[in-house]
C-alpha cells in the first residue's frame, strides 16, 4: 500500500499534502506564459514549503530576472551556488547573466578567475567563460576610469565618433559605456549612425536597446542588409522577446529539447545571435516553422551530422524552398564579424 503523504505545518498553519507540487506546477506554467509576477507569487509560496527544490528556485531566478528584480535574482542564484543546488555550471551562467545586468563586472571577474584557478571549467565552456571574463575586465577598467575622471557638463559632452573609429571592439566598448550615462546628448549622432549603410548591425542593435532602456520616443530610421525601417525605440519589442524568435525556439523545443538537449542548446545560441544582429527587422521567409527547420538543419551540419532537408521540411510542415531561403539569410548574417570581447 502506498504510504500517505503527511500534511505540512508552518507557523501553526497546516498545508494539504502535495500543495507545494501544485504551486510549483502553476508557478512554472505562469512563467512559461510570461505572467512573471504571478509566477513569483506562486513560486515564493512553493519555496516556503520546499526550500531546496531545483525547479522552484531556478524558476524564481528567471522570474525575478524578467521583472528586472536583479538584486533578488543575484541573492537567490548565489545562495543556490553556495548550497550546490541545481546544475553547477547552469547556475554559474545564470549568476553571471544577472551580474551583467547589475553592471557588477568586478564580481564577474572574481568569479570566473576563481573557476579558472580551480581548473573546474569544462573544456566545452572554456571559451565562453574566457569571452565573458575579457569583456568584464574591460568594463571594470572603464568604470574605474569613469570614477576617477571628472564628469563633463552635458553641454560639453564629447562625441562618440563611431564613424572615425575603425576597430569594432573599440566601438563596442564605447557603445557599452553609454549604459550608465544619459544617452540624450548623443541621440543625434546615434540617429545618424543607425540610418547609414556603413554602420555595423551588431552595434545598431546595441544602440537600439540602449535607446529603448532610456525611453527615447523619437522616430528613427534604421538600415540593415539594404533594408530600411522607421522605428520608435519605446514601441519595439525587447531584443530577447522578439515574437518570431520566441516562436522559433518553441518549435525547436518541441522536437529537440528532450530528444537531443545538446543540439537544442547549440541551436538556441545560433538563434539568439541571428535575431540579435537582425533586430528589429523580420527577415524573409515569414514562416517561423521555416526558420526553425533552417536552424535545426544548420545546427546538425555544424555538429558533423548529415541532415536531409526533405526530412526536416516534413517534420516542420514547410516547403524545403522556404527552409533554403532562411538558410541563405542565416549564413549571410553568420559571416558578419562580431566584437572579440
Amino acid at each position: 500500500m502506498k504510504k500517505r503523504e503527511q500534511a505540512k505545518r508552518k507557523d501553526n498553519v497546516i498545508f494539504f499534502p502535495g500543495i507545494e507540487k501544485r504551486l510549483t506546477a502553476k508557478g512554472l506554467e505562469s512563467l512559461h506564459n510570461k505572467k512573471f509576477n504571478e509566477a513569483i507569487n506562486l513560486l515564493e509560496e512553493a519555496k516556503e514549503l520546499d526550500p531546496d527544490n531545483d525547479d522552484i528556485l531556478i524558476g524564481l531566478v528567471f522570474a525575478y530576472f524578467e521583472v528586472s528584480s536583479f538584486k533578488k535574482a543575484k541573492l537567490l542564484a548565489n545562495e543556490m551556488l553556495l548550497k550546490g543546488i541545481g546544475d553547477y555550471f547552469q547556475m554559474v551562467d545564470l549568476y553571471l547573466t544577472v551580474l551583467i545586468q547589475l553592471h557588477e563586472y568586478q564580481e564577474i571577474v572574481s568569479t570566473i578567475e576563481a573557476l579558472l584557478d580551480e581548473k573546474e571549467i569544462p573544456p566545452e565552456k572554456h571559451d565562453h567563460f574566457i569571452t565573458i571574463l575579457q569583456f568584464s575586465r574591460r568594463m571594470a577598467e572603464n568604470r574605474q576610469q569613469d570614477v576617477t575622471e571628472t564628469v563633463p557638463e552635458e553641454s560639453t559632452v564629447k562625441q562618440l565618433n563611431l564613424f572615425e573609429i575603425d576597430n569594432l571592439n573599440d566601438q563596442m566598448l564605447i557603445v557599452a559605456s553609454l549604459a550608465e550615462k544619459n544617452i540624450r546628448p548623443y541621440v543625434e549622432e546615434i540617429a545618424e549612425y543607425l540610418k547609414v549603410d556603413g554602420g555595423h548591425p551588431f552595434l545598431k542593435t546595441m544602440l537600439l536597446t540602449l535607446l529603448q532602456e532610456q525611453e527615447i520616443e523619437r522616430e528613427l530610421v534604421v538600415r540593415k542588409f539594404s533594408m530600411e525601417e522607421k522605428v520608435i525605440p519605446t514601441q519595439l519589442p525587447e531584443v530577447n522577446l522578439q515574437p518570431r524568435m520566441i516562436k522559433v525556439k518553441e518549435l525547436l523545443a518541441n522536437g529537440l529539447e528532450s530528444d537531443n538537449p545538446v543540439l537544442f542548446e547549440n541551436t538556441v545560441g545560433m538563434i539568439e545571435r541571428i535575431f540579435f544582429i537582425s533586430y528589429p527587422f523580420e527577415l524573409e521567409p515569414e514562416s517561423s516553422a521555416a526558420w526553425a527547420g533552417a536552424f535545426h538543419l544548420l545546427a546538425q551540419e555544424y555538429m558533423g551530422l548529415d541532415p536531409k532537408i526533405g526530412k526536416i521540411a516534413s517534420e516542420y510542415a514547410v516547403h524545403p524552398k522556404e527552409i533554403g531561403q532562411a538558410i541563405v539569410k542565416i549564413e549571410e548574417i553568420e559571416k558578419i564579424s562580431y566584437p572579440n570581447i
